[in-house]
């Protein structure tokens, strides 16, 4: 398997994938989407959609109705976590094999992706070691689908319910050989890319509870370090130069026209729900009174524990859900005429997952339909199917979530109760994930599934991704 990843890595695409040599012969009669959306529910799995499918009435969410249904797969292109200085802690990763997969759940424990080298697969259509933002597994920087987006005059920009600098929107975003660098990235984010949205957590101000911390901030590493964080805040609106680490940065330019544009930070709850309607500011910056996610970490009471069932513990009420950030996003995005890209994730989707929360992880879910709803709703209101490309999917699986056992089916307990669900890992797995798309161009993606699971039916892999988007978009 080694010789075999690393001759994948090195032989052009058109030979790997023989679709793409026939789709770039017939490249101008391709469809050429105005806007791209890409969903990422963090963790997400065939039965953590079923889980709350279940919990929700047995009610089968819009993207399952969605004319492509396939699965896929997302293993790095090395496995490990990346240390520096030390080669080995990153190994060649096997690949998926659809009949080990359904007898062996050691297999599905191991050589396994995490988010920032899912991302990047996603992102620029490239694999990569794990724990990459941006990087290949040389350590070169690569393309992403932003970057594409904003060469082409669209607007971009990632939406998240976790840091901003998290791995994800690490991923379509920036540049940096370990996701761990928090800081690093979010200043590239800020200062050095185009992006003309940005909104996540990460405000050291505040608690996981969403309460003003008056003293004793916590780590503003999401967002830089406090002193830039201070900036922002102060110069929301009018400030395009900042002291990043001693030196004076200054920001990019989103519009195109060669002068630095000023980004507006929006924080309070009144403010992403206006930017829903009218008029918006050129380039925003949302980052909610909240520390690490928009719900998923806050204090449980009640007696909540990881089974109980979701909400023992109220919501809090002074953030935006995620369908709030999302329908700020698109309209700020659709002032550009010639169109868009975003990524919109349910981060938290993963965290409830590692800490195998049954109740949170049905919240989360819960919250990521609602987003991919409204999306839908803006689709066929301001744009339409035939000019706008959807995809939902994941990054890949956590916590192994089955029935009673692995491999054992959930069981409806009726609505408003939780299945019989057992998370069989605290970590991310191998299995396959669902991946649903609508819209200009998306069923050309069927024409890549050419792997097949015995369960799951055809699949792709997560770089198929941005290599269809690229074929799509670059004429």
């Amino acid at each position: 398997m080694l010789l075999s990843v690393r001759l994948l890595l090195a032989l052009p695409l058109f030979f790997i994938f023989p679709a793409l040599n026939t789709f770039a012969q017939q490249r101008k009669a391709l469809p050429n989407p105005k806007n791209i959306i890409i969903m990422i529910g963090d963790g997400v799995g065939y039965n953590h959609i079923l889980a709350t499918d279940y919990y929700l009435g047995m009610v089968a969410q819009v993207q399952e109705k969605f004319p492509v249904r396939l699965a896929m797969s997302h293993y790095p292109a090395k496995a490990g976590e990346y240390k520096a200085g030390n080669p080995g802690s990153n190994y060649y990763a096997a690949a998926y094999n659809p009949s080990t997969a359904w007898k062996d759940t050691a297999f599905l424990k191991r050589d396994y992706t995490e988010s920032a080298a899912a991302a990047t697969a996603i992102a620029t259509g490239f694999k990569t070691y794990n724990n990459s933002i941006g990087m290949s597994v040389d350590q070169d920087t690569l393309t992403n689908l932003v970057q594409w987006a904003k060469a082409m005059g669209k607007a971009a920009g990632v939406v998240t319910t976790v840091e901003f600098s998290h791995a994800t929107p690490a991923g379509f975003v920036a540049h940096n050989i370990s996701r761990s660098n928090y800081a690093q990235i979010a200043y590239e984010m800020v200062t050095d890319s185009r992006c003309d949205v940005i909104m996540g957590c990460g405000d050291p101000m505040y608690d996981n509870d969403g309460i003003r911390l008056e003293s004793g901030w916590k780590n503003a590493k999401y967002v830089g370090d406090s002193t830039f964080w201070q900036q922002i805040i102060k110069g929301s609106g009018w400030q395009t130069g900042f002291l990043v680490n001693g030196k004076q940065k200054t920001i990019g330019d989103c519009d195109g026209d060669g002068k630095p544009d000023a980004w507006t930070l929006i924080r309070n709850l009144n403010d992403f729900r206006a930017l829903q309607k009218g008029k918006t500011p050129k380039r925003v910056l949302g980052c909610p009174n909240i520390y690490e996610t928009l719900q998923q970490s806050r204090t449980g009471r009640n007696g909540e524990t990881k089974s109980s069932a979701p909400y023992i513990t109220p919501l809090i009420g002074t953030v935006p859900m995620l369908a709030e950030m999302v329908g700020g996003a698109l309209n700020v995005l659709d002032n550009n005429q010639k169109g868009f890209f975003v990524m919109i994730e349910g981060g938290a989707t993963d965290w409830a997952s590692h800490s195998n929360q049954k109740g949170r992880l049905i919240e989360e879910m819960k919250g990521f339909f609602e987003a991919v709803d409204a999306v839908c709703a803006w689709v066929e209101k301001n744009s339409s199917w035939n000019e706008t490309m959807l995809i939902v999917t994941g990054d890949h699986e956590t916590g192994l979530l089955w029935g009673e056992k692995p491999f054992m089916p959930l069981v409806d307990k009726g609505k408003g109760n939780l299945p019989v669900m057992n998370f069989n890992s605290n970590d991310h797995t191998n299995s396959l994930i669902p991946f649903y798309a609508k819209g200009a161009g998306s069923e050309l993606y069927l024409n890549f599934a050419d792997e097949r699971d015995s369960v799951r039916g055809p699949f792709i892999q997560n770089t198929e991704i941005a290599q269809l988007i690229h074929l799509l978009w670059v004429k």
